[in-house]
């Protein structure tokens, strides 16, 4: 049974969410501010975290930033009553795995809870040391501990940077698409506007830079998708 930590708030909402999220399988603690949210965190780490952008003691944006630093692979879907682009792609740039705009019905919350524990629980093969890792020039990746090496360069990536590399990786300089990718990535389609995607990628060409020559590592080819540059 996966564990949830609620962090929002609007309690009406949290014992709704609460309520339900439980109905499906899920534990759920609540907090309803970023301080307790805190304690909450360092008490017992869940396996996901459900965060509002609004807090009473200050930003959601800016716990995520903290989460990020000191959880940088714990799942975080962001909520917001706002539902503002700029929201959208502040959360998706500081690292948040997916995101919902408040009022969010239930079962999609739920759905998209499901497809970012999947893609947590996932995983890469193993071999008989049980380990995998990936390498391709200077890069090497290990999808058991969703790490990256350049060189002796360390590199933590969120879940969702994880897949995509890993999907990238598995097929260098041949593009994929981005439904295909969504679906490896993220654990659902793209809708229109959806920008979701495009903000994971732009996050991982930020964190493993250039190659050394200065070429991109990782390309866009117009109506095919995005490769990783050998």
């Amino acid at each position: 049974m996966s564990e949830l930590l609620l962090i929002d708030d609007d309690r009406e909402l949290t014992d709704l969410l609460a309520a339900w999220l439980g109905q499906e399988g899920f534990r759920v603690r609540a907090c309803h501010d970023g301080s307790h949210a805190r304690d909450a965190l360092a008490e017992r780490t869940p396996d996901a975290v459900v965060l509002d952008v609004m807090l009473p003691d200050g930003s959601g944006l800016e716990l995520l930033k903290q989460l990020r630093g000191e959880y940088p692979e714990l799942p975080v879907l962001m909520l917001s009553a706002r539902g503002e682009p700029l929201d959208r792609i502040l959360g998706l740039e500081l690292g948040a795995d997916d995101y919902l705009a408040k009022p969010c019905d239930p079962r999609e919350l739920t759905a998209r809870l499901r497809a970012v524990l999947r893609r947590t629980q996932s995983g890469g093969s193993s071999d008989t040391t049980g380990n995998i890792r990936l390498e391709l020039g200077d890069l090497s990746y290990s999808p058991n501990r969703g790490v990256a090496m350049l060189g002796e360069q360390e590199i933590t990536l969120t879940v969702s940077e994880s897949h995509i590399l890993e999907a990238l990786l598995k097929q260098p300089g041949e593009p994929l698409d981005k439904q295909t990718l969504a679906l490896l990535a993220l654990g659902r389609k793209l809708t229109l506007y959806d920008r979701s995607l495009d903000m994971h990628v732009s996050n991982l060409r930020k964190k493993l830079g250039p190659h050394t020559d200065g070429r991109p590592r990782i390309l866009a080819s117009r109506g095919r998708g995005y490769y990783y540059a050998p």
